[in-house]
């Protein structure tokens, strides 16, 4: 189980975004040092990301639900990352009202977590996701769907995981951009591309990315985001308010193939 401390501080770091207030325990500097991961790579949730999609129209998101994720690797970078995309397909599946693709991310994403060791303190949120799917009740499933990910993060960041919480949060913002960037090169007007000028984000995430420990920032896949981020860090820089078309195809490339190695299903070493 989280120690209370720690629980009582990501908890807090957690809620600071949404303007929540809670008073945290007096923490160690280790543990403090652990929960301001949380703080320091906070990013727009999924459920935000859609939230703001859907104030500007309803896209048919069932053209871009994408077949479960494998669980066939033991590189834990990259079972972070596909943790942090399926939290954005859970929401997607979601808006498009399939229930049985919300269960297959629930089935995946609990599938991933066992290896990392954090599964114990998922499944009973994943039985609530499969039963409130069953019923279709939406509304549920996205408060389930936000605390599964952040007992996942809590229990990481408990694991001394920090860097597995880091990259994490970046592939669920990947698979938000990857989401709003190709329903604009599938010319759908009606979805500004404003909602991809996040450059103080991409900045941030990068940064984080960059400061890893050399064992993961080595990784294949990590170089892979690092270097996608850094071309998106830039390309979002030209605008303060929208891209060209050049710019979002790119930013769809580049976040697709990030998308699509941190699924594959044999790890390179």
């Amino acid at each position: 189980m989280l120690s209370k401390n720690l629980r009582t501080a990501a908890l807090l770091l957690i809620a600071a975004p949404l303007g929540l207030h809670a008073t945290a325990e007096r923490l160690t500097s280790e543990q403090m040092r652990d929960a301001s991961f949380l703080d320091t790579v906070s990013i727009p949730t999924p459920g935000e990301f859609f939230l703001a999609v859907d104030k500007q129209c309803q896209p048919n998101w069932s053209k871009l639900l994408r077949p479960s994720a494998p669980a066939s690797t033991s590189d834990r970078e990259r079972i972070a990352l596909q943790l942090g995309m399926l939290a954005a397909d859970g929401f997607m599946a979601i808006e498009a009202q399939d229930g049985q693709s919300v269960k297959n991310t629930a089935r995946d994403t609990l599938l991933l977590a066992k290896k990392l060791n954090v599964s114990q303190q998922i499944v009973a949120r994943s039985q609530s996701i499969s039963d409130f799917a069953d019923a279709g009740n939406w509304s549920r499933l996205r408060e389930e769907l936000d605390a599964m990910q952040n007992d996942i993060r809590l229990c990481l960041l408990e694991q001394k995981d920090s860097a597995l919480v880091v990259l994490a949060m970046a592939g669920s913002w990947v698979r938000q951009l990857d989401m709003a960037s190709n329903l604009l090169v599938a010319n759908d007007n009606s979805v500004s591309n404003a909602l991809l000028v996040q450059p103080e984000i991409a900045s941030r995430i990068l940064s984080r990315v960059e400061n890893l420990p050399e064992n993961s920032k080595n990784r294949p896949i990590v170089k892979q985001l690092s270097e996608g981020l850094q071309t998106t860090s830039a390309l979002m820089s030209q605008s303060t308010s929208s891209l060209s078309a050049s710019a979002v195809q790119s930013i769809a490339s580049t976040m697709s193939a990030i998308t699509a190695a941190a699924a594959e299903v044999d790890s390179k070493k």
